[in-house]
């Protein structure tokens, strides 16, 4: 999955969950039964979880491009260079 499949995975994510919060409420509202409403917010999870989870071919419109490692050897990570920092001694006024 790429950075932009990732990003759309989680606004369907959000935007389903919502969606199906809403609608179990109502469905539990309406019939008087906090056990429709669990099985309806259930089935919604369960159903979110099949359409974003997997690696699903929509969600790769836009593979990233690595760098070969050839080219990577040639311009190699800068390493951190060590600080040696002075302790100073604070004193009371």
């Amino acid at each position: 999955m790429d950075w932009e499949g990732q990003k759309l995975a989680e606004q369907l994510m959000q935007i389903m969950l919502l969606s199906f919060a809403v609608i179990a409420f109502g469905a539990g509202y309406i019939t008087a039964s906090f056990q429709t409403m669990i099985l309806t917010y259930a089935d919604g999870v369960v159903l979110t979880t099949l359409v974003t989870l997997p690696n699903w071919p929509f969600f790769n419109h836009h593979p990233l491009k690595w760098l070969d490692q050839s080219e990577a050897e040639k311009h190699p990570k800068p390493q951190p260079s060590v600080n040696v920092t002075t302790k100073k001694k604070f004193t009371s006024i």
